[in-house]
Parts: C-alpha cells; structure tokens; sequence
C-alpha cells in the first residue's frame, strides 16, 4: 500500500506544495500566491503536485496558511458582538476591543462560586444594539469560566441566532482574563473568512480526486483536523512561521543552539532553537498590540525579503519593508534585493538586463554607480537581519528559556550555526556567511521547506484540568467536561483523569495511536484553609501532546 502525505504552504510571495513518502519528498512545486485570489494558486499547487500521482495515493493533506493572520494585521476582519462579565477587582471596561464591546454585570470569584447574577437587563439591551447593527458572530467571556462557565452558558443561550459565538471557556484553559477577551474576539472576527476559505479548500481536494484527513497547522508547530479547526480559526494564526520550524526541524539535524531564518519574496521569519528545540512562547501570542492565549513558536518576521524594494533617499540606500511586486528580473517594476543580487553577480536570475537597468535607472537620479546601489541595498538588509537576530537572542536570554520540550533553568543561548531555507536561501548563503560569521548550513529543499514542515507536523492538543475537591467539581473547560469528584480525590487521581480525557479526544478526531504521546507539562496541588483547618484541595493539572514531526516522517529527510 502506497502512503503519501500532501503539505502546502500559502506565504506571501509564493505557495509552495510537496508529496512525500516514505523514501523522502517525491514531487515539489512553487506558484506565485494570489492575494486577491487564495484558491487560485492553492489550486495550481495542487493541480501541479498531483501531475503523474495517483490522489488516492494521498492519505494526509496538511496545509499552513497566512489567510487569518493578514486578515488581522490588514484589520479586514467582521465586527463582532464583545460581550463581557468580570469579577471581584477589575473593571471589564479597560479591556475594550472592536466598536460593539458591551459589559455585563455578574461575578463569578477564582473559586467558581456565583457571587453576582447577571445583569439580563444589560444583557437584552446589549443583544438588541447589536442585532439592530447587524452583528452576527459574537465573542462572550467572563471572568474565571474556567472555573465556572455558567454565565458564558448562559450569554451563549440568548445569543441562539447568531451564526457564530466564540466563547471564552473552550478556548484555553489558562487564566489570564484580557487575554482570554482578545483571543475570543479575533476568533469570532475570522471565522466567516476562515471557513468560507477552509470549505473551498476541501471541495478543491474532492475535484481534484484526493479523499484524505486534512489539517490545518497551528502557530505552536502542531496540526488540527480541518473539521475542528472551523470553531477555533484563532489557532490558524502564524501558521506559516510555525511551518518554517517544523520544515527545518524536519531537514536538518539539530541538537545545537541555533537560529533559523525563513527568507522569502515578502519577508524573513526568525526563530531560535535552544539545544535543538524551538523555543515556545508559553503564554500566548500578541497581535495588533493584545495579547492572546494561542500558543506559539517563538519567531519573529521582518519586512526583508527577496522582493524587497530598494529605495534611495539622499545618499542612503535601504530595502524594505515594502514589496511592490516581483523583481524586475522575473517581470516587476521597481528593483529588488533580487536584481542587486544578479548586479553584483551573485546570481544570474531570469531577466538580468531588467536587472541591471533597473538599478542603472537609480543611478541616473542619485548618481550613486548602480554596482553601489546593489551592494549597500544588500548590506542594509543584511544588517537589519543581523540587528534583528542579536536583539531576539538578548531578548530570550533576559528572561527563563522556555522550548516545546521543556523550561531550561539557567540556560544562555550562545548560537553560532545558522539553518538557512526559504526561495533566496542558496544565493544569499555566503553573504550570511560573512555577516554573522556563523556556520550557515542550507538544507536540500530549503525552497520548499515550509511544505514539508506543514506535511510532517503532528497532531497537537493540549488541555488543562481543574478540580476542587472542597466543592467535589472537575473541569476540564476546552473539552467542556465538568462532573462532580469525591473529597479524597488527589494528584495522582487529577493525572490519571487529565490523561485519559486527553486520549479520548485524541480519539474521537482520529489521531493515530503511535501520535498519542501525552506529556505532562505542570502539576500543582493548593491546600485550602479556612480557619485552621485544611476544607480541600486545588488541583490543577496541565499536559500535552507536544508538537512535532510525524512518527512514520521521522529522519527520512534530515541531511
């Protein structure tokens, strides 16, 4: 039986596709992504990588995309409906996040117990406002439902024509209330976009003959089932970076403290691996200044890539952020970080003439030589990318090392070996080289290494159990479990029980047993006191199935 898994990337300059089996990648391809048009090149990637391969053949298609993030940064996101109730000592109102934010009174303490209704005639006149405005996808939280979601239920119930409602509970099970706020928000704002997108995605695959699971890769390295992500769209975010970790991790055999970097056509994404693994961001993401609770790899992306535009002020010569389209040696207007490279003979690249006139057309309005212009264009960018490494290291290093694997007590990164991928990779591996005087090693595929890594990402989850025994409840707030315990109930109860759900859900969306390796990530246990007797236990209990390569896609690519 022949097994092939399918990865595709959707990045801002290309899309990139790759099959693999159990020899290695057996068939590659890279369009030009379509903004405007996502499923247009998706498309083409597909139809490209299927030429001469059975699509039955295809049992896993997992896929990385930039749709949600853009969509966040360009703020083209839908209005939501922000429906929110606090608790003892913080004032929901600073929190504030869209144009339809609305406070509800009603408390409920750390301990879950209801201190305050909720105010229904706040929340009526709240439900009016925003079906009067339209608004059909709602974001509902308060404080400490994962404790006690009663009132998030309860708002949910009232909201029963709303064609979406992200509620804060399931979404994680750490406290942390803004960033609880903004994660439901940003879910509630994609996910008419994301599913319209997800939905043509599948009916692609079944035109084009492929019947298999497909995942979609989330920004902690891991993959979810399509079918799951629709109501969790958040975790879609900076899937592409993620992509990136995977994809080297996949290629290279790292044990070292290193960095990598993830050139393109648009940008540079950077990540830095302590003892060989990626560090995470353990608290969640920030986006557009909030801060959420999707976990991450830790990465960092700069406005430096292949197509970066070179721009001249006075006698400065700089590249970047901006991309106004390709170089001019593949068909654009305005002269890259590409046409410096094929100028000073670094590459030869398609159109070289375009190049070169291109750069001499520079040289006719600041009368700086065009040779000049290529060369600080390419050491300005160099630069920037170099500053931005140094500044990330010093960054990590000032605070507790945290990777997917583990909390480095102690740990200071000293990186000086280099994993170079992404389009540009080869051609600027020497400059690198020179800059940093580092090792830079560049794997085979490096163009395509977001593909793989997407490809041959594991199925990741990751769950937070509570449990109190002076009130006899256990939550398990992502998996909406909440059941009554007996006071004798433990620690070593409170793992058990945190494992076997986790392996039921694990289950139940089809994750192959040899992926089920759960791993416990915090264990803590409170004496409760009142008076001066001890009236229960808090037992918090949080474990994972970390992220990863694929247990049948592991060392069949490494160089």
């Amino acid at each position: 039986m022949i097994i092939m898994y399918l990865g595709l990337d959707v990045g801002g300059t290309h899309t990139d596709a790759v099959i693999i089996d159990k020899s290695g990648v057996v068939a590659h391809t890279k369009v030009v992504t379509t903004p405007h048009n996502l499923l247009e090149c998706i498309n083409q990637a597909f139809k490209n990588i299927l030429t001469g391969i059975d699509p039955s053949h295809i049992k896993r298609v997992n896929l990385s995309t930039t749709l949600t993030t853009n969509a966040i940064i360009e703020n083209k996101c839908e209005e939501v409906g922000v429906l929110v109730s606090g608790g003892p000592g913080i004032n929901p109102a600073i929190y504030s996040m869209g144009n339809h934010y609305y406070v509800i009174d009603g408390q409920i303490d750390h301990r879950g117990t209801e201190i305050t209704l909720l105010n229904l005639n706040q929340l009526e006149k709240a439900t009016k406002k925003c079906r009067k405005k339209g608004i059909k996808v709602f974001a509902v939280v308060s404080k400490f439902s994962t404790r006690n979601p009663v009132h998030e239920q309860y708002i949910q119930q009232k909201l029963d024509d709303a064609d979406f409602i992200s509620v804060g509970h399931t979404l994680s099970g750490n406290l942390n209330f803004p960033r609880r706020i903004a994660t439901a928000y940003y879910n509630a704002a994609v996910w008419r976009l994301y599913n319209k997108f997800s939905y043509a995605i599948e009916e692609v695959l079944r035109e084009l003959g492929v019947i298999a699971p497909v995942n979609i890769l989330k920004a902690d390295g891991g993959t979810i089932p399509l079918h799951v992500s629709r109501t969790i769209p958040v975790e879609s975010i900076l899937s592409g970076p993620a992509a990136s970790v995977i994809g080297t991790m996949a290629l290279c055999n790292i044990t070292e403290d290193a960095v990598m970097l993830d050139i393109g056509g648009t940008s540079c994404d950077i990540a830095i691996f302590a003892d060989g693994a990626p560090l995470i961001e353990k608290d969640g993401i920030r986006l557009n200044t909030h801060n959420t609770l999707v976990r991450s790899l830790k990465t960092k992306s700069i406005g430096i890539g292949g197509d970066s535009a070179i721009k001249i002020d006075g006698n400065t010569v700089t590249a970047g952020p901006q991309r106004l389209g390709m170089s001019m040696a593949e068909g654009g207007q305005n002269p890259t970080i590409i046409d410096a490279l094929n100028v000073i003979g670094t590459i030869n690249l398609k159109d070289t003439g375009r190049s070169h006139e291109g750069m001499y057309a520079l040289e006719k309005k600041s009368g700086i030589s065009s040779h000049n212009i290529a060369q600080q264009a390419i050491t300005y960018a160099l630069d920037i990318i170099y500053n931005e490494v140094m500044a990330m290291i010093d960054e990590v290093n000032s605070r507790p090392v945290y990777t997917i694997h583990e909390f480095l007590k102690g740990k200071v990164l000293k990186p000086k070996t280099i994993y170079l991928i992404g389009g540009p990779a080869k051609t600027l591996a020497h400059h690198i080289t020179q800059r940093f005087g580092w090792n830079v090693k560049v794997p085979q595929y490096a163009e395509v290494a977001n593909a793989i890594g997407a490809a041959v990402a594991r199925t990741t989850v990751d769950i937070e159990l509570f449990a109190d025994t002076q009130r006899c409840r256990l939550l398990v707030p992502n998996l909406n479990v909440n059941i009554r315990i007996p006071q004798e109930y433990d620690v070593d109860n409170a793992i058990e029980d945190a494992t076997n759900y986790m392996m039921q859900y694990l289950e139940s969306i089809g994750v192959d047993e040899r992926e089920r390796e759960i791993e416990i990530l915090q264990v803590y246990s409170f004496n409760m006191v009142e008076g001066f007797e001890t009236t229960g236990k808090n037992i918090r209990v949080h474990c994972q199935v970390k992220p990863g390569i694929l247990h049948q896609c592991r060392d069949i690519l490494k160089i």
